[in-house]
């Protein structure tokens, strides 16, 4: 897994405008054969927390997840990682707002588009309708998050507003408790109630 997470890093470092050599070393090293490129870490946490699940080990199988910092650096990482630069194979999530960001930087890379699944809203709005916003609630009580939950639901902006919605945004209001609750979610989800565009991401892998 270190070695994984140092090839994220070379990648990291890459698209910011440094060297692609260590990157490229890695990826040799470490049989790297298929990018997985996510939004965010959140992202990252719910993909790797569904692998452990199965029983799989990603970065032995030689797939590298990767969280790119946002939709629209998917042109610089599919330029990297895709055909025009280590030649990876690519796949992926994206929101369905995200998608022309994707169509545009997947076709200048001349990589395919099939392995790129779609989440409504993005993978939280899966992850909550899958699970329904009781058991939501449950967890985020679990997790010690109640106050700060119930402070959130009395804010003006929030009134009227769907409860699937609310969890959503309260998700994304602190740092670090979406990529926790990424994991958490999953890891709460009946096999059978795995949202789509994430089981189709982990079958296509």
């Amino acid at each position: 897994m270190a070695d994984m997470q140092a090839f994220r890093d070379a990648v990291g470092g890459w698209a910011g405008g440094g060297s692609g050599a260590e990157a490229g070393e890695l990826a040799v090293r470490l049989g790297v054969r298929t990018a997985v490129l996510l939004e965010g870490l959140s992202d990252l946490a719910a993909v790797e927390a569904l692998a452990e699940r199965r029983g799989r080990d990603l970065a032995a199988e030689g797939v590298g997840v990767l969280s790119m910092g946002g939709a629209m650096n998917i042109g610089r990482y599919a330029g990297l990682l895709g055909p025009p630069g280590l030649g990876l194979r690519l796949a992926g999530l994206c929101d369905v707002r995200e998608e022309p960001f994707y169509d545009r930087g997947l076709k200048r890379a001349g990589a395919p588009y099939r392995d790129f699944f779609v989440c409504v809203a993005d993978l939280e709005d899966e992850l909550v309708r899958a699970l329904g916003t009781a058991r939501v609630e449950e967890i985020v009580r679990d997790e010690g998050d109640l106050r700060a939950w119930q402070t959130f639901l009395r804010q003006p902006a929030q009134h009227g507003r769907p409860r699937h919605q609310q969890l959503r945004r309260f998700l994304g209001t602190k740092k670090g408790r979406k990529i926790r609750y990424g994991r958490l979610l999953v890891e709460a989800l009946e096999p059978e109630r795995v949202p789509a565009p994430l089981n189709d991401l982990l079958t296509s892998v």
